[in-house]
């Protein structure tokens, strides 16, 4: 390792669905944040460890920022701020196509409060295959006239583009000092909650409408065997009887599915067979539950 090494936190902050789960993994170079189509996805604060040159980078990847209604929303929305401003660095994404929503209105506004003044602020706008080079530059305008911000990125997070030149000024505004994980670290997420993001990724997939807000999947068990694979058990937890019925499907089939498609992706991601058993469990009052909110990552009291 060079002599002068430099590590820091950077927090990716923006609307659901802004695109900040695509670019934690295209940052990092591997799947660490769950990716759907459906908004408020990401739950907890995860982390992904990313380096460049003599510099590491330990990306926070925040929910959602909007405008909360239920418990579980208030603590999502109290961690990303948390996020925000815990880290050396901020990010603010925005989509190109949709431009300066009142979500990203509430956001600039609450920057001045949330983030720490010596904190450097860049704007990073995504998804700019999405509309011409005349109103991505009026946009930029639009934007650093609002806000202070010291750089403006254009990237693609799911195409890569922009995202190196982005990794790389990222990695010269960190704070000089040694590494903060093992070099071969990609995430700072205990493997079992990983295991279970990625199996709320595939429920999130194969389930419709509001059902995934309405679900929590915990992993229950770990057991390393002999023969090197693993055996893990999980809890989905839902809060009504017809909830159960919709996950399990007809014959069982749905839970198959998504179990098969969560196993294969597990045993990838750790380069080993993996022996994967869900179970669907009725919990009623689950989201007022403060053992559930301690198992995704988040503070119960911040949903007060």
């Amino acid at each position: 390792m060079a002599e002068t090494t430099r590590a820091g936190f950077v927090a990716l902050i923006g609307e659901p669905n802004a695109g900040k789960s695509t670019l934690l993994n295209r940052m990092v170079g591997a799947k660490v944040s769950i990716v759907t189509h459906k908004v408020q996805t990401t739950r907890a604060r995860i982390r992904g460890v990313a380096l460049e040159g003599d510099s590491q980078l330990v990306f926070v990847d925040t929910p959602g920022i909007f405008k909360p209604k239920r418990r579980l929303d208030r603590a999502m929305v109290t961690a990303a701020w948390g996020g925000a401003a815990d880290a050396d660095v901020v990010v603010l994404l925005i989509e190109a196509h949709k431009g300066v929503t009142e979500g990203v209105e509430n956001i600039l506004a609450a920057l001045d409060e949330y983030s720490n003044p010596k904190q450097k602020v860049a704007l990073a706008i995504n998804k700019i295959d999405m509309v011409d080079v005349e109103k991505l530059l009026a946009l930029a305008k639009d934007m650093n006239e609002r806000h202070h911000f010291v750089e403006t990125f254009m990237i693609s997070a799911e195409k890569g583009r922009g995202v190196d030149d982005l990794r790389k000024w990222l990695a010269k505004e960190l704070p000089e000092g040694p590494w903060l994980y093992p070099e071969d670290q990609i995430a700072d997420l205990p493997m079992r909650m990983i295991a279970a993001e990625i199996t709320r990724e595939k429920l999130t997939l194969n389930l419709h409408q509001e059902l995934p807000y309405q679900l929590t999947v915990e992993t229950e068990n770990w057991e390393e065997r002999k023969d090197g694979s693993a055996r893990v058990d999980q809890v989905v937890y839902v809060s009504r009887d017809g909830h159960k019925g919709i996950i399990l499907g007809k014959r069982g089939e749905t839970i198959k599915r998504i179990s098969r498609a969560s196993r294969e992706e597990l045993s990838e991601f750790l380069g080993r067979k993996v022996h994967l058993f869900l179970q669907v469990k009725v919990r009623p009052n689950w989201l007022e539950e403060a053992e559930r909110y301690g198992e995704m990552g988040l503070d119960f009291k911040d949903g007060n």
